[in-house]
């Protein structure tokens, strides 16, 4: 079962995890406390949603720097319609989910209908949604909320915090759909040589479109789980979470060339992300060198992927 279940790359990524949380043990007094790990699995559960769906882009070599903007925007929309509009709570979220899909769906047709490369299109609506979530909200923060809302950011189900649970339902949901599904197949089948897929029959322009839109909805619902767990909606919300993001997908072991990545992979790149984001916090390294930090990260798991693939050419 476990040999199944950890293959000989996502062997490798946990072992990763398992030295850095031993050598954060060993050096902070306060990484190991229940405290901080619940902490350190509640933030890790934002960027690993986003991380499902952006494992299903990259799969295809595609990429998305909108991620960020869209949560932004989803927090702003459902925030204005509970506080300012007196909207319930569910169609609220309904709403603020629904500008994730319309966000998604949008960068989808951009890169299939007109053409536009993946990086410049998500590039341009990084810049509409952020700039959106600014004019809708003045650039003020959103408060409050009700506490049927709020709930399912701040609540616990036994010593489990909620967005943990949604978390773990949306990852399961996510493996199977990528790896037991025909259309998961053919997502990998697009990443792999997208002319190939389109000579053997699949409606990759069909599949690209959808992938985007998933992606937009699960940065969408990620906006409404952070949205309800700090209690404001704030127009900055996500900023720089792309970066995250596809740290924590390409660390997971996603290949950028396409064909290749897996949810469980994503899950613990994220939790990689959010230990290495933690412990720093903790050992009092400054933000700005935090960046330099997770920058190293990437090119680090960029050049051991492109090492890996040159040598199996």
């Amino acid at each position: 079962m476990w040999k199944k279940l950890f293959k000989a790359k996502e062997a490798g990524i946990f072992l990763i995890l398992v030295a850095i949380v031993i050598f954060l043990g060993i050096t902070t007094k306060e990484f190991l406390t229940v405290e901080n790990i619940f902490t350190v699995i509640l933030n890790v559960s934002f960027i690993a949603i986003m991380s499902f769906g952006m494992t299903m882009v990259i799969v295809t070599a595609g990429i998305d720097l909108s991620v960020g903007s869209i949560l932004g925007i989803s927090s702003v929309v459902m925030g204005l319609l509970m506080n300012e509009k007196g909207i319930s709570p569910f169609w609220s979220v309904i709403v603020g989910l629904l500008v994730g899909v319309g966000f998604g769906l949008a960068n989808g047709m951009l890169i299939t209908k007109a053409k536009l490369a993946p990086f410049i299109s998500t590039l341009g609506m990084l810049s509409v949604g952020r700039g959106l979530a600014y004019v809708l909200s003045g650039g003020w923060p959103i408060s409050p909320f009700p506490e049927s809302f709020t709930v399912h950011g701040q609540g616990m189900i036994g010593p489990v915090p909620v967005p943990v649970i949604y978390m773990a339902v949306i990852g399961v949901i996510a493996h199977i759909f990528l790896k037991y599904t025909v259309t998961g197949r053919r997502i990998y089948a697009i990443g792999g040589n997208l002319e190939a897929s389109k000579l053997v029959g699949i409606k990759t322009d069909r599949i690209l479109i959808m992938v985007y839109t998933i992606n937009g909805f699960l940065a969408a619902f990620a906006g409404f789980l952070l949205t309800a767990w700090l209690g404001v909606a704030q127009p900055n919300a996500g900023q720089g979470y792309e970066l995250d993001v596809i740290a924590a997908t390409v660390i997971g072991g996603t290949s950028l060339s396409g064909g290749e990545g897996t949810i469980l992979g994503a899950f613990l790149g994220a939790v990689i992300m959010g230990v290495l984001r933690n412990g720093m916090i903790l050992l009092g390294v400054s933000s700005f060198w935090q960046q330099v930090v997770i920058g190293i990260v990437i090119i680090i798991a960029i050049a051991v992927d492109q090492i890996r693939r040159a040598k199996e050419r």
